[in-house]
């Protein structure tokens, strides 16, 4: 890959700094009326500046996904970057730096600023710079920065629903600038134990949910976990699983009538949903055998998800996006650091399961810090974003029809 002279002047010239403090500073979390709008319109305005068309297409109201293409010279194939507006609130007795956006030890600080409004800054300037350089020699690129991926993901159900096609996708989560062919699924699933309340004095009269949980807790834990582990034949594996949460009880002298344990069950490519019930529903039976009067029922964590399943995603490294992103990163970096699997769950499983879209993941941050009070971005790496973006465009859009 040869870079063009002015690609990495034209980035510069952008000016994604002062978007990506502008976008910082518009907080854009759970809890806001409208709660993406402002971030979407601080971005689109961004953008129609420097004369790239944006649409505000509504995920839901006040909830705009950011739409914005730039078309190449001749036909060849059409990318996507796709990144998020939203975030998480600040942490709870620590909020960091805030929505203050500072720079300092050549990082900019703030909630969101590595989850992902730096990989965002890096998307608007490689689709600016593209669009002033007409470098895009074929092809076509599509900006998208949707809304909700941190909840329900509407945004990118919205991006599906809207019958988007392209040939191929990078989502620009926090990866250090290495490339991510994939990572696993996400079922967020809340258990319930159903027993009769008693007094507490009396236990035999009524039916314990608490200790049913506890049974069923200990079986994931001696049998499920161990089998789950011992799936790492795959490229992503092995599937994972968490017990976050358990509710349940009155008070102690009252015999527990209900009880909820909330687990994250992280999926791999060959499992399904109903796989994935039938293994606890395997269990429930044996805690249900053991405490007759126990009922049981399952659920997915309301609000964790809109329609679409969270499922596990891959790409074959010799694929043509995989090779684009791979040259554009050493083109950029000098480096050829082996693909990685993402940790974290992505909209990319949604572009790739349910639009047919190929995806991998890449972008400037640490995930560690992400959704921490620590929370900051690596200019250099928000600026390295933007280049292997657009080389990566270059390359990908103008490899054939």
């Amino acid at each position: 890959m040869t870079e063009a002279p002015d690609l990495s002047a034209a980035i510069d010239l952008t000016g994604w700094e002062r978007l990506l403090v502008a976008l910082v500073r518009t907080p854009s979390h759970p809890g806001i009326t409208r709660q993406e709008e402002r971030v979407a319109a601080v971005l689109a305005e961004w953008l129609a500046e420097r004369g790239v068309e944006a649409t505000l297409d509504p995920a839901a109201p006040g909830r705009p996904n950011v739409i914005a293409s730039v078309d190449g010279r001749k036909p060849g194939r059409h990318l996507v970057l796709c990144g998020h507006t939203d975030t998480v609130p600040l942490n709870a007795g620590d909020p960091g730096a805030g929505f203050s956006a500072e720079i300092r030890d050549g990082a900019l600080w703030g909630r969101g600023a590595c989850d992902m409004k730096g990989g965002l800054a890096a998307m608007a300037a490689a689709t600016a710079a593209l669009a002033s350089t007409r470098l895009l020699a074929a092809g076509e690129l599509t900006f998208a920065a949707i809304a909700d991926e941190e909840m329900q993901s509407l945004g990118a159900e919205r991006l599906v629903d809207s019958g988007l096609q392209a040939d191929g996708a990078i989502v620009g989560e926090p990866t250090g600038n290495r490339l991510a062919l994939g990572h696993r699924g996400l079922e967020w699933l809340e258990i319930s134990f159903h027993g009769r309340a008693a007094h507490g004095g009396t236990p035999s009269a009524g039916i314990n949910a608490v200790s049913g949980a506890a049974r069923f807790v200990r079986l994931l834990e001696d049998e499920l976990l161990p089998a789950l582990a011992a799936r790492a034949t795959g490229p992503i594996g092995p599937p994972t699983l968490n017990v976050g949460t358990i509710h349940g009880g009155d008070q102690p002298s009252t015999v527990a009538a209900e009880c909820t344990v909330s687990i994250d069950r992280r999926t791999v490519l060959d499992e399904t949903f109903e796989q994935v019930l039938a293994e606890l529903e395997t269990l429930l039976d044996r805690v249900r055998a053991a405490t007759p009067g126990l009922t049981t029922s399952i659920r997915r964590v309301p609000g964790g998800m809109a329609t679409l399943e969270h499922r596990a995603t891959w790409l074959p490294p010799d694929h043509a996006l995989s090779r684009a992103a791979a040259d554009a990163r050493r083109e950029v970096l000098g480096a050829s650091d082996e693909p990685t699997i993402f940790p974290a769950w992505t909209d990319a499983a949604l572009l790739s399961s349910f639009a047919r879209i190929p995806s991998v993941v890449l972008g400037p941050g640490d995930l560690a810090v992400a959704h921490s009070p620590r929370e900051h971005v690596s200019l250099d790496e928000v600026a390295a974003a933007a280049r292997i973006y657009a080389h990566a465009a270059i390359a990908f859009c103008g490899g054939g029809a």
